[in-house]
This record gives C-alpha cells, sequence and structure tokens, in this order.
C-alpha cells in the first residue's frame, strides 16, 4: 500500500519560545524540546521538507528591558541571540531521533550555527535535513513572525504554519470569553481587520503580498501538524484575497 502525498511538500513551521518552557513558563525544559522534535519527525517521514524558525520568549522578551529604558535595538539583538539557544536545544532533540538537523542564523555564530544562506537551507532541505533557522532576520524591530513569513518566502515554502496554545484564531480570546468562535478560513484581508493576535500583522501582509498560505493550529493536539500537511482542515488557513 503506498504512502499517502502530503498536501504541502515544503513548510516552516513557527514556533513560540514558549513551546521549549515546560510548566515553569520560562527556560528549555528538555522534555518539552524531545515532544516537539517527535512532532516535526512525525512529518519528517512523510518526506516534507521542513524548515523551522523559533521565538525567544521562554528566556527573554524585549519588550521587559524596553519598559526599563532599554534601547530597543539591544533588546531585540539579545532576543535574537537567545533564539540560537532555543534552536540548539531543537537541533539537539532531533538528532537524538535521527532526524539530520542544521542550525542557521542571520546573528553570525559561526562557532555553534552556520550563517544563515538561502540556497544552502533549500539545499539542506533537499538532502533530507531539518533546517533550523535562528537570529530572527537578523535586524532589530523586527518580531520572529515576520522573520518567519520572509524565511518562508526565501526558501519557496509552500505554507507557514504557526504553532500556538490554541487551535486557530477567534473572535475573541477563548479564555476569557466562552461564545468566542472560531474561524475555520479568513482571507489575508480579513486577519488584517480583525487585528488577530496570534500572528504579527507585518507577518500577514507579507505572506498577503507573495501569496504564502498560513495555517494557525495548536501544536500540542495530537497529530495536528501531520494532519495539516496532509491537507486536512485543522485549525484556521488564512489565503487568498
Amino acid at each position: 500500500m503506498s504512502q499517502p502525498v502530503p498536501h504541502y511538500q515544503r513548510i516552516v513551521l513557527k514556533l513560540s519560545g514558549e513551546a521549549l518552557a515546560g510548566e515553569q513558563g520560562y527556560g528549555i525544559d528538555p522534555d518539552q524540546a524531545a515532544i516537539i522534535a517527535g512532532k516535526v519527525k512525525t512529518v519528517y517521514d512523510l518526506g516534507v521538507q521542513v524548515a523551522l524558525v523559533i521565538g525567544a520568549g521562554n528566556l527573554w522578551r524585549g519588550s521587559v528591558g524596553v519598559q526599563r529604558g532599554m534601547e530597543q535595538a539591544t533588546a531585540d539583538h539579545m532576543g535574537m541571540i537567545a533564539t540560537v539557544m532555543n534552536g540548539l536545544a531543537l537541533q539537539d532533540s532531533l538528532e537524538r531521533i535521527e532526524v539530520p538537523t542544521r542550525v542557521q542564523t542571520a546573528v553570525m555564530m559561526n562557532q555553534v550555527a552556520e550563517p544563515y544562506i538561502r540556497l544552502r537551507a533549500i539545499r539542506h532541505m533537499e538532502k533530507k535535513r531539518v533546517v533550523i533557522i535562528a537570529g530572527g532576520t537578523g535586524n532589530p524591530y523586527f518580531t520572529t513572525d515576520t522573520a518567519a513569513a520572509l524565511r518562508g518566502m526565501e526558501v519557496n515554502a509552500n505554507v507557514l504554519i504557526k504553532g500556538t496554545k490554541v487551535d486557530g484564531v477567534y473572535t475573541d480570546d477563548p479564555k476569557q470569553n466562552p461564545d468566542a468562535r472560531r474561524f475555520d478560513y479568513l482571507t489575508y484581508s480579513d486577519a488584517i481587520k480583525y487585528r488577530v493576535r496570534v500572528m504579527d500583522l507585518t507577518a500577514i501582509t507579507l505572506c498577503m503580498d507573495y501569496k504564502l498560505p498560513l495555517i494557525v493550529l495548536n501544536i500540542w493536539d495530537q497529530d495536528s501538524l501531520r494532519r495539516a500537511v496532509m491537507g486536512e482542515p485543522v485549525g484556521t488557513l488564512i489565503d487568498g484575497d
């Protein structure tokens, strides 16, 4: 019996740093990293080419520094460095389950990670290696959501998947409002109009301009990532005009 063909052949998966934090809410929990790695392996084993972009909220939030008088650029550079730490932790977890992985960074750290080079990242994926792209965009004032959208376009991904703790985009915060309604589908314009909070508006605008579909899903739901790459309706799809 032949293996089903994934709907998306090349994906960029965006994760928050909190995905690695565990119950304590901060730092890096190796057990959480192992769980995330296992989820990535389920789609890797389907033959899907995977690039990962991860945030740094578990280690550092630039907004906290700015509120205390720190320069925005300094705070953002600290966050970019923290994403490399998260990337290395996730690389270790993936390599432990025999998923070849490379960490690339837009902030040069040649002793621990490769520099981000677009064509090299693509080549790694073609050679069946997961690529973790750290360091944000390499520039302050941009979020890792925006970095994920940018990298998605640069590596010619078929879709950008935002893995969160909620199962899609809602009309309101479902934890605060039990009557909040979940959207199965939104156009880019609607997502911008509703100012959806699960994704940076700059990132959504980039996806709209370059027609990169975006899926928002709960990464912790059973098989949600695998089902999404197979084209099943999972979370909220943001696409079209």
